[in-house]
């Protein structure tokens, strides 16, 4: 399909979607009228469920729940967008392979939803869908070239150029987890396995950094904390905790730049439960300032925090309805 972004304003003028956002561990849907307004929600977890055809099975069922809370039929949905872990063909809604945390390879999610529900279905990565919900409701609305990353237990980006999510030959673009940097280890990675710089600056990379620097002389803190602990406790002052979070901002403000001199786009977001800490952003703010050149992006928090990737499905099912013959407001 068509991955233009259009301007915020626009949707359809009438019917209902559905947004559907897929993780490891959590599965989101929201219900929305043709403005792209929130009617109804519905989630459920995922932990443990890997086969597809079960996550199929759950997303059937809160469509279903989501029609009974708002008393509606799937006569009245016009189109169903997803937003997928991993690197995923836009095109054909199959799903290349997701993070180890489901571990798939090749399903076509698509074809399997559609024939699950009747109705047109849209799957693309998900810090994609993320990238395009920013670009029409958040701080990057109508601005044509920006990156969306994404920082939780995994490190993503979606990037958006002449106003178009930009996929890449093989799907692929955005893929900055595996980007190496100095300091970074450099053996090979199995594809869908956690890469270098998500091995650094993501959630569990970050906690498995602060475990092998923890030592009861140097800290009062338990070794057993989250990324964002240590972030709050470096807010604190905390020396060991300080640290940790130079370090992840310093690699962070690396990557950037680097992407920076290559894309030449003016703004980043951070977004993700990691990405969007404060005290990570600040930082690793500072650090690019201080480089001193025009190559130095502007650096934001998500607007719309961890709504991002529902709000951006939502947005990816009215561009599919309107694909499909709704008429646009």
């Amino acid at each position: 399909m068509d991955n233009k972004l259009r301007r915020s304003a626009d949707g359809i003028d009438k019917g209902y979607v559905v947004g559907v956002d897929l993780g490891g561990t959590n599965l989101r849907l929201a219900l929305a009228d043709g403005h792209g307004e929130v009617l109804a929600r519905w989630s459920t977890r995922t932990v443990g469920i890997k086969a597809p055809d079960e996550i199929v099975k759950l997303i059937s069922a809160g469509v279903d729940g989501l029609a009974a809370q708002t008393g509606l039929g799937r006569h009245d949905l016009l189109a169903v967008g997803v937003g997928a872990p991993g690197v995923t063909n836009a095109e054909t809604g199959v799903v290349i392979a997701t993070s180890y945390l489901m571990g798939w390879r090749d399903v076509p999610l698509r074809a399997l939803l559609e024939s699950a529900l009747g109705l047109p279905v849209s799957v693309d990565n998900d810090v994609n869908v993320a990238a395009l919900g920013e670009s029409r409701t958040g701080l990057a609305r109508d601005i044509r070239d920006f990156v969306f990353l994404a920082i939780g237990s995994g490190v993503g980006a979606g990037i958006v150029l002449n106003g178009r999510i930009f996929q890449g030959a093989g799907w692929t673009a955005g893929e900055i987890g595996y980007m190496l940097l100095p300091g970074l280890p450099e053996e090979a990675i199995e594809r869908g396995r956690p890469g270098a710089l998500e091995g650094f600056v993501g959630g569990e990379g970050i906690r498995a950094r602060w475990k092998s620097l923890w030592d009861e002389t140097k800290t009062t803190l338990p070794m057993d904390i989250t990324a964002t602990e240590i972030f709050d406790h470096a807010s604190a002052g905390e020396t060991l905790a300080d640290a940790v979070l130079y370090d992840s901002a310093r690699t962070l403000a690396y990557a950037i730049y680097n992407m920076a001199l290559i894309l030449n786009c003016p703004l980043f977001v951070l977004g993700g439960g990691v990405g969007m800490h404060p005290a990570l952003c600040a930082r690793t703010r500072k650090i690019l300032e201080a480089r001193g050149t025009r190559a130095v992006p502007k650096l934001v928090i998500s607007a719309l925090g961890e709504e991002a990737q529902l709000i951006g499905a939502i947005r990816l099912a009215m561009d599919t309805a309107i694909a499909h013959g709704a008429v646009r407001l």
